[in-house]
């Protein structure tokens, strides 16, 4: 991923982190009044992605790299979705789900290991209004 680097991430990995995360888009400034600076969580969130000690940006990394190889075979499952059986193969009914709920999962395991609640993409958000 290309990006200037902040602290052991570049631009790119940080949006990956945010998105494996379940938090919305960081945009292009903190403008506006849905900026991720009205959320504890995602500010959390920033603060860590910008604070991070190099081994933990490296097992943040391993957490990605994870992340998209589950995240590339759930699409794949539609090159199956026209095929009930074949010969000795049996389409599994509950493959999307399954493949989701891993992906969700490991996410939730980014999640833990950054110590911030799921973002609204991944429910359960636990992000407050800061007032």
């Amino acid at each position: 991923m290309s990006g200037s680097m902040v602290s052991g991430f570049s631009d790119g990995q940080k949006v990956q982190v945010r998105r494996y995360c379940g938090y919305p888009a960081y945009g292009a400034g903190a403008e506006g009044f849905s900026s991720w600076r009205f959320f504890q969580a995602y500010g959390t969130l920033e603060y860590r992605l910008n604070n991070l000690a190099p081994a933990e940006v490296a097992v943040t990394l391993q957490y990605v790299s994870t992340l998209e190889t589950i995240e590339a075979a759930i699409p794949r499952i539609s090159e199956n979705l026209d095929t009930e059986s074949a010969a000795a193969w049996t389409h599994n009914a509950d493959e999307l789900k399954d493949r989701e709920a891993l992906f969700d999962s490991w996410r939730r395991r980014l999640c833990g290991f950054l110590g911030v609640p799921p973002g609204p993409a991944l429910g359960q958000a636990g992000v407050a209004l800061v007032v």
